[in-house]
C-alpha cells in the first residue's frame, strides 16, 4: 500500500507572521503532514477589473458577477503579505521541521521569484489548471506539481494533462469543487475516478467545514483510494483568520494521518461503521459546474496578474514577459 500524503495548507491563516507560521509548521510536521504549503500571494500583483468593484444581479436577484472591490483586496492582502525573504525562511525551516515545503504560485513572474528557493514541489490553484502558459514554465522549473481542478471544465484538464504529460512531470491531480465551505452533498467525489484516466495520483483539495462536517470528506476520499489529501489547517481559533471556518487544526491533521495509513479495506469499515450515509458524498463523476462555482471561476481566475511593461499579464496569455517589459508583446 502506497502511503497518502498529505498537505497541511496554510494559506493566510498565519495573518502575515512568522512566529505563527513557525509554529505551524512544526506542529504540522508532528502530526504528520508530508507537506507544509503556503501561497506565493503578492498583493501587489492583485488585477483591477471593473466589473467586480460593484457586481451586478439579475432582475430576481441571481448574482451575475460578484462583488469584490480592488481596493479593498488590496489592503486586506497587503497585511498578510509575506516578504521573499519570509519565503526563503519558510523552506528552510520546513527542512529543519522535517517536512517538505510547498507553495502556490499565482503568477508567472511569481514564478520566478521562488524557481530558485527550494521548494520541493509546486501547487496549481484550480483557477490556473487553464493556464497553459504557466504549467509550461512550471514544468521546467520543477519536477513535482499538484494541481487542482476545481472550477474547470473536462476540456481544460485534458489539455493540462497533456502539458504535464509531454513534459514528463510527477504530476497530482487534486479534485475539488470551489465553493467556501462545500456542504457534503456538492463534493462529487466520483469525479476522482475521472481523474485518474490521466494519471494514477489523484485525490482531493478539500473545502468542507470542519466545525459541521468533521474530516468525513477527506476520510471518504481516502476510502475511495486518494493518494493524496490537501486540507487548510490553522493553530488559531476558527474566527481568527479568513479561512479559519475550513481550515483543520493539528490535532485533527494527526486524526487524518492516522486515519490515512489505515489499509483500505480498514478504512471503508469504518466509515461504514461511523457515518453510514457516507454516499452522499459520491456524486457525479461528470458534471456541469453549479451557478456557485461559475462565479467563482470568474473573479479568481485572473484576480492576479505579473505586472510587467506597465501592463497586466494573466497567466493564461501566451506571451513573452521579457519582451512585454521590452515593450514587444511578439512571442
Amino acid at each position: 500500500m502506497s502511503k497518502a500524503t498529505l498537505i497541511a495548507e496554510c494559506c493566510q491563516n498565519h495573518n502575515g507572521s512568522r512566529d505563527t507560521l513557525k509554529r505551524m509548521i512544526h506542529e504540522a510536521a508532528a502530526a504528520g503532514a508530508d507537506y507544509v504549503k503556503i501561497q506565493a500571494i503578492r498583493s501587489r500583483e492583485v488585477a483591477f477589473r471593473e466589473r467586480f468593484e460593484k457586481g451586478s444581479k439579475a432582475d430576481d436577484g441571481t448574482v451575475r458577477v460578484i462583488q469584490r472591490p480592488y481596493q479593498a483586496e488590496v489592503d486586506r492582502l497587503g497585511k498578510l503579505d509575506l516578504s521573499l525573504d519570509d519565503e526563503a525562511w519558510f523552506v528552510d525551516e520546513c527542512a529543519r521541521a522535517g517536512v517538505a515545503s510547498m507553495t502556490t504560485v499565482f503568477t508567472r513572474s511569481g514564478l520566478r521569484e521562488i524557481a530558485g528557493m527550494g521548494y520541493e514541489a509546486v501547487k496549481v490553484a484550480s483557477y490556473d489548471c487553464a493556464s497553459a502558459p504557466l504549467l509550461r514554465e512550471l514544468t521546467a522549473a520543477f519536477s513535482t506539481l499538484v494541481v487542482s481542478t476545481g472550477a474547470s471544465f473536462d476540456s481544460e484538464i485534458e489539455r493540462a494533462a497533456d502539458i504535464l504529460i509531454g513534459a514528463g512531470s510527477k504530476f497530482t491531480f487534486l479534485h475539488a469543487v470551489t465553493i467556501y465551505p462545500t456542504p457534503m452533498h456538492e463534493l462529487h467525489l466520483r469525479r476522482m475516478a475521472w481523474l485518474r484516466r490521466f494519471t494514477p495520483r489523484v485525490g482531493l483539495s478539500d473545502h468542507t467545514a470542519p466545525a459541521k462536517d468533521g474530516l468525513w470528506a477527506s476520510k471518504i476520499a481516502l476510502g475511495l483510494g486518494a493518494r493524496c489529501i490537501e486540507r487548510h489547517y490553522t493553530v488559531l481559533g476558527p474566527t481568527e483568520t479568513r479561512d479559519g471556518p475550513v481550515s483543520i487544526t493539528p490535532a485533527q491533521l494527526a486524526e487524518l494521518r492516522a486515519f490515512a495509513d489505515l489499509p483500505r479495506p480498514a478504512r471503508m469499515a469504518r466509515l461504514a461503521a461511523e457515518y453510514p450515509g457516507w454516499e452522499v458524498a459520491l456524486g457525479q463523476s461528470e458534471r456541469a459546474l453549479s451557478h456557485a462555482e461559475l462565479l467563482n471561476r470568474d473573479y479568481y481566475a485572473g484576480r492576479f496578474a505579473s505586472k510587467v511593461g506597465g501592463r497586466d499579464v494573466f497567466n493564461w496569455e501566451d506571451v513573452d514577459l521579457d519582451a512585454v517589459a521590452r515593450g514587444n508583446t511578439a512571442k
